[in-house]
């Protein structure tokens, strides 16, 4: 059994190569670009992880992990352009540096891509895990329109909030795991369980990055921190505020988010932390993990067969950047 360290390292020497022609450079280099920004390669991880929980990594897995890391980046241009985001990973994001339709058509053959390395998996395997891909792909889509469409609803529920972060989110990293569970060989009620486990992991590590987006370091979070307040991101944060504040801290959380003054972050935080929102998130995001936990603890495998996940959960949801 592999640590996530020992498997990221792995993966990295089989990831860290050119994944697109040297020709059309204005096209390719932007998709290029994103990749070499790093980033904790946790979902095709998870890939490799799924697998060896139940069997020897086979090779498919890691063209299923490449395809769905290539997928992850795809999802991020185009996030970065719908959310006007400036960085990412502590450099510019590619629309920034490249331009917006350089952008879009970087993403679109990327997705490309990702779809070529699935294809090299073994045919027993491949009609199985395209249908999870394809799935997830459209839940993905379908809770980033919902993020868009949440900033013009006035009110959204904390359970409307879950959802779509669950399909944002979570669901990829769920079916990375399945994935690797599939290539793993194992039965059904492993594959529910490994991929419940991943969606719960998947919504507390998004309440983690929601809640460093507004609480973070910036120099270890590498966002601009305060982007989701001055986007007027309807996130857990702002919803269970305004469920909680009192009639003036409402007032001037509604007044905050369409006046946008220069002191905006500053002042929302001050409300934030008077009605106890980041001891509240903080405790939220312990709920899910205990629900992943369990998740895991139903997979019909050795426990040392099931450290290595443990030790990513932790990893995960105690990181500060």
């Amino acid at each position: 059994m592999h640590s996530f360290i020992e498997l990221s390292k792995i993966f990295e020497e089989k990831f860290n190569t050119r994944h697109f022609p040297l020709h059309t450079a204005t096209l390719y280099n932007p998709a290029q670009y994103i990749l070499q920004l790093g980033g904790k390669r946790i979902r095709p991880v998870s890939v490799l992880m799924g697998n060896e929980l139940f069997d020897e990594i086979h090779e498919d897995a890691y063209h299923a992990a490449i395809g769905i890391e290539l997928f992850h980046n795809f999802s991020l241009i185009h996030d970065d352009i719908m959310d006007k985001a400036p960085v990412r990973r502590g450099m510019a994001t590619v629309h920034a540096k490249y331009g917006e339709p350089t952008a879009l058509l970087a993403g679109d053959v990327m997705l490309v891509m990702a779809y070529e390395y699935l294809n090299k998996m073994k045919i027993g395997h491949l009609q199985k895990v395209l249908q999870l891909f394809n799935n997830t792909a459209k839940a993905v889509c379908e809770g980033q329109q919902l993020d868009m469409d949440f900033e013009n609803i006035e009110t959204v529920t904390l359970e409307q909030y879950v959802h779509m972060i669950t399909l944002k989110t979570s669901v990829l990293l769920a079916a990375s795991l399945q994935v690797g569970a599939i290539l793993g060989g194992t039965g059904e009620r492993n594959q529910h369980h490994i991929y419940e486990f991943g969606k719960d992991l998947g919504i507390a590590f998004q309440l983690q990055d929601d809640y460093l987006d507004a609480f973070g370091d910036p120099e270890k979070f590498g966002k601009q921190v305060g982007g989701d307040i001055l986007a007027n991101k309807k996130t857990f944060l702002m919803i269970r505020a305004l469920e909680v504040a009192d009639a003036k801290a409402q007032k001037e959380l509604q007044h905050l988010m369409m006046s946008n003054p220069t002191d905006k972050v500053a002042r929302v935080l001050d409300i934030f932390r008077q009605c106890n929102v980041d001891s509240w998130a903080k405790q939220l995001k312990e709920k899910y993990m205990a629900t992943a936990m369990y998740h895991l603890e139903e997979v019909a495998v050795t426990e040392k067969r099931k450290l290595p996940l443990k030790e990513l959960a932790y990893f995960l949801i105690e990181r500060d950047k």
